[in-house]
């Protein structure tokens, strides 16, 4: 079996890519039929999917099984004014992907987010929901959700949010070197969503490249809170001296609008290959308990 991991130098991908070389998770142990993967992992450097030539090449001329892609833009903000580059890494990356995958074929497993719905709502969206994306980072994940159903027969679109790991920055690392250095923090209280951590999130997309279950899938902690209540916990398990207060999204200045309740819920794992994802507290204490050794 073979495995093309993009994005690989990623919070993500470079989770994949130990989780398989290790063969177990948090979770648990991963399936045998990994020990004998040939793993290739790619960085920009290795493989610019926005260029659909080397895509093809690369993808005909190594002929994987399964192709993980993990590679995105994901600075909200920056989207904004940099829209024609979200649209080439998440639309157009995600498009070349799908064509060389159809053409060898093998399977894809494309990631992607919460902010593909509008946010106005007050329960968990599922799979079936209508999507409305309010910002250009959400627009350009939800064309390359439909580049990806348009072109590929064997496609797990994963839609996963707030996610935090061990490599690459996050909210969950943000938190705590903030915390420590200031120790006052002002977080948003009326955005909702579902804290995820990368560990249970490969878990899952291992279990489902190994399936034929595909669709599209959500894979985020059980559980939901505001940004608030999730810097609460971090300054809490780590034990920092620090105060946090509630604010609102409007006394921030940011480019991009985010949706105010993006709560996801596990449907279509629930109804397949089955939800493992922790309840969000306990996988956040296990977390912080490692990274602070």
């Amino acid at each position: 079996m073979k495995i093309l991991i993009t994005g690989a130098k990623g919070q993500l991908g470079s989770q994949v890519m130990h989780m398989i070389t290790s063969g177990k998770s948090e979770l648990g142990e991963i399936s045998s039929q990994y020990k004998s993967a040939e793993v290739f992992d790619v960085g920009l450097e290795e493989l610019d999917i926005t260029n659909l030539n080397q895509v093809q090449n690369f993808v005909y001329k190594l002929r994987p099984d399964i192709i993980i892609n993990a590679a995105a833009y994901t600075n909200v903000d920056a989207c904004e004014g940099n829209e024609d580059i979200a649209f080439k890494v998440n639309a157009l990356g995600a498009r070349n992907l799908a064509i060389a995958s159809e053409n060898v074929g093998a399977k894809i497993i494309h990631i992607s987010t919460d902010y593909v719905f509008k946010g106005d709502g007050n329960m968990p969206y599922r799979e079936y929901d209508i999507t409305n994306p309010v910002g250009v980072y959400g627009k350009t994940k939800l064309a390359g959700e439909n580049f990806v159903r348009e072109l590929c027969s064997r496609y797990f679109i994963v839609r996963t949010s707030w996610l935090y790991g061990y490599n690459g920055n996050n909210f969950v690392k943000t938190i705590l070197k903030a915390g420590k250095e200031k120790g006052h923090l002002d977080v948003v209280d009326d955005q909702r969503g579902n804290p995820t951590n990368a560990e249970d999130l490969t878990h899952h997309i291992l279990k489902l490249a190994l399936s034929e279950e595909y669709g599209t899938y959500h894979c985020t902690g059980t559980g939901e809170c505001s940004w608030y209540d999730f810097a609460c916990k971090i300054i809490e398990y780590a034990g920092i001296k620090c105060t946090v207060s509630a604010t609102t999204s409007n006394q921030l200045t940011r480019a991009a609008k985010r949706p105010a309740y993006s709560a996801l819920d596990n449907m279509m794992l629930r109804c397949t290959v089955g939800d493992e994802m922790r309840q969000w507290k306990d996988a956040l204490k296990i977390f912080i308990d490692k990274i602070e050794d």
